[in-house]
């Protein structure tokens, strides 16, 4: 059977490089032909040289005139043509926002990762769908930005897999496949079940490192404890996130949407283990856990090789040793960033996408100690309320939701000013 191809968007991140891990146990299954970095491109010629991989970007445009791009010209017109190669399959480099989402386009790419952080995702999982590309999805902001963009394209596209016998014979046809550990639980719960039998979706969360805690406790958290993870280990943004609750809130409107399911029917629950990545209930009372090693290579492997599942990528799970499993509801009267990322789910239209840009800038700004830990909450609050205010759109296109993106951002940052000036 033939390799499948893969380009990776955040090739050096978290999700990135341990997606490389996952190919590196399957070389036989698995082959990288594109990777994009917004700035790392050390790390990113390194990649290349080790994959073998012609096709380059960089998503910071102002590193073009960098001398290690020229270097990253020269690395890739040197490696090995394929021998399947045809007359139009030019090595390639590229700078900027434009040349990443370009790589969704290489006409030999089976599977796009998309492990961009923040909004910059988005146009990378539209032009991946649009360009019939299977979509294997770690960027959240995506489907909580762009979600009613999003579907409607890997619904189409679901189809025309089918038509064209590239879907399994059996479960969903795979146009998008979630990388999240929660999504991806839900995902594999859900196949061979009736949508209709569904009554609830459990989203866990393991409480971040400050489950239990006040706000008072929180008022003087540094950026050092909030990204001290007791579970997993994430770049610093999903980090925050996670200490916030946000994450949870993101993956409330990402559930949303990737299953159809109203948002009355889908419920946090907090597994400080975060040994079951999450659960669905059905209407007779039966629920399904999704249990594991909590190790991103796993579901980032069932993304690449849905519908098989192939040898694990680290060591399972060992129920003897596990102990026990605890359960508790979320604190969202401490936690207040979930609360707010619900109501803008519930809310729907551009709201989301003015919650995720506030957010974005509220963590930078605590990340540089310019505001308070729960200053973060603050921020997105009085943002989406700006926003309800002027009034709340429909969404109807990329151009439309990268003109709120920009709108937030600027409000955001101007309320992150206002907290430095005497009252």
């Amino acid at each position: 059977m033939a390799k499948r191809r893969i380009v990776v968007l955040g090739s050096t991140g978290s999700i990135g490089t341990q997606t490389l891990d996952v190919v590196r146990q399957h070389s036989d299954e698995l082959e990288i032909v594109g990777l994009a970095v917004h700035s790392s491109l050390d790390k990113l010629m390194a990649q290349a040289r080790e994959f073998k991989v012609r096709h380059l970007a960089v998503g910071d445009g102002a590193l073009a005139a960098d001398p290690r791009c020229d270097e990253a010209r020269a690395l890739v017109a040197s490696l090995p043509t394929p021998p399947d190669a045809g007359p139009c399959d030019a090595p390639s480099f590229g700078t900027g926002a434009e040349a990443v989402v370009a790589l969704t386009q290489l006409p030999e790419a089976d599977v796009v990762v998309n492990a961009l952080v923040g909004a910059a995702g988005l146009e990378a999982s539209y032009a991946t769908l649009a360009a019939g590309k299977v979509l294997a999805l770690a960027n959240k902001e995506s489907l909580v930005v762009g979600g009613d963009l999003i579907m409607p394209l890997a619904a189409a596209l679901d189809e025309r897999r089918r038509a064209e016998g590239l879907a399994p014979a059996f479960g969903p046809a795979g146009a998008l496949m979630p990388i999240d550990s929660e999504h991806g639980a839900i995902y594999q719960c859900l196949i061979g079940e009736s949508a209709c039998e569904v009554s609830k979706l459990w989203v866990t969360a393991s409480g971040g490192p400050f489950r239990g805690k006040t706000a008072v406790d929180l008022a003087a958290v540094t950026p050092a404890e909030a990204l001290a993870h007791p579970t997993w280990n994430m770049g610093s943004k999903i980090s925050i996130d996670s200490s916030t609750l946000m994450n949870k809130g993101l993956e409330v409107i990402e559930a949303h949407h990737l299953f159809a399911m109203p948002y009355d029917r889908i419920e946090v629950v907090v597994q400080p283990q975060s040994a079951i990545h999450s659960m669905v209930e059905f209407t007779d009372g039966s629920v399904k856990a999704h249990l594991g090693t909590t190790d991103m290579r796993i579901p980032i492997q069932y993304a690449l090789s849905y519908p098989d599942r192939w040898a694990a990528p680290v060591a399972p799970l060992d129920f003897r040793t596990l102990g026990t499993l605890e359960f508790a509801a979320p604190d969202t009267d401490t936690f207040r960033c979930l609360a707010l990322a619900r109501r803008a789910g519930e809310t729907g239209g551009t709201l989301p996408a003015v919650m995720n840009a506030a957010n974005e800038v509220a963590v930078a700004a605590f990340l540089a100690e310019r505001i308070g830990y729960l200053d973060i909450a603050r921020c997105v609050e009085a943002a989406m309320e700006a926003h309800e205010r002027e009034g709340v759109q429909a969404v109807e296109s990329i151009e439309q939701l990268r003109a709120v993106d920009g709108w937030a951002r600027s409000v955001s940052e101007q309320w992150v000013s206002r907290q430095g000036q005497p009252s």
